[in-house]
């Protein structure tokens, strides 16, 4: 891990797009990657932050000449924290959680000492746009919903729920603001849950999709759910709900695999 001059940066952007030969990943534009022979070494760019990594120790060390020639870099390794993601590195693999960032959520929402909840969301629960009263607090809704989604980036359990609550941050009621806060009870019992990618992993790849048919009250529509494993490893996950209505279960499980074969590809 990196931190670069930030001055250094406004003058010089166009040189990370000439980084040893690299080439800008069309799914993130803040993503490089170089090959050669079999050396493959990925950079990560935010803002001034740098994440690099590879399987050539020699040659992520020439990228860091590189980079400290032309920015002026502080070299932080290893990477352990980056952007709310905490990393860990054994024997079995790299585990990647957002424990810290789970413990600030439930201190900002005063739920240290809450009741844990076993689910993050109720089942038999159906949301509706309008729903009871309104939200006494919509911006510290807004804000609530906001961190969740970010959290989502390690937490695939909580995904559907703040799909579904994601749907009302225009004009929230009151019932949405209690079961936003039962995700955050879910998470006092899980801070700790991660995601790890095993260092004996198969590239075997396999996907699964589903769909809930017209679970949406308001609109009728179906949400799209599918995920994504390389091995062992999860690495891609969407909920979304679908842009048309379906006239049936079977075009809806259809539309959900599509969207997957969309990602796959």
């Amino acid at each position: 891990m990196a931190r670069q001059n930030k001055e250094s940066i406004k003058n010089d952007t166009p040189v990370f797009y000439r980084f040893r030969n690299s080439v800008s990943s069309s799914a993130d534009h803040s993503l490089f990657v170089r090959k050669a022979n079999s050396s493959f070494t990925p950079l990560l760019v935010y803002v001034d932050d740098v994440l690099l990594a590879g399987n050539d120790s020699n040659e992520i060390l020439r990228v860091k000449n590189f980079l400290d020639n032309k920015f002026k870099i502080k070299n932080l390794e290893p990477a352990c924290y980056f952007l709310g993601l905490e990393l860990s590195r054994s024997f079995k693999g790299i585990a990647v959680n957002q424990r810290k960032y789970c413990l600030e959520l439930l201190q900002d929402g005063g739920l240290l000492a809450a009741k844990p909840a076993t689910t993050p969301f109720d089942p038999s629960q159906k949301m509706q746009r309008i729903q009871g009263e309104p939200s006494q607090d919509a911006t510290s809704y807004k804000r609530l919903i906001g961190r969740l989604l970010y959290l989502t980036t390690t937490r695939p359990d909580i995904a559907f729920s703040v799909q579904q609550l994601n749907q009302y941050v225009v004009n929230p009621m009151q019932s949405h603001h209690i079961t936003t806060l039962r995700i955050l009870r879910y998470l006092k019992c899980s801070t700790g849950k991660r995601l790890l990618f095993p260092a004996n992993n198969n590239t075997h790849v396999s996907a699964f999709a589903d769909a809930d048919w017209a679970c949406c009250l308001d609109t009728r529509r179906s949400i799209t759910g599918f995920c994504i494993f390389i091995g062992s490893a999860l690495v891609s996950w969407k909920l979304k709900k679908q842009s048309t209505v379906s006239r049936s279960s079977t075009e809806a499980e259809y539309r959900s695999l599509a969207s997957l074969t969309y990602e796959l590809q």
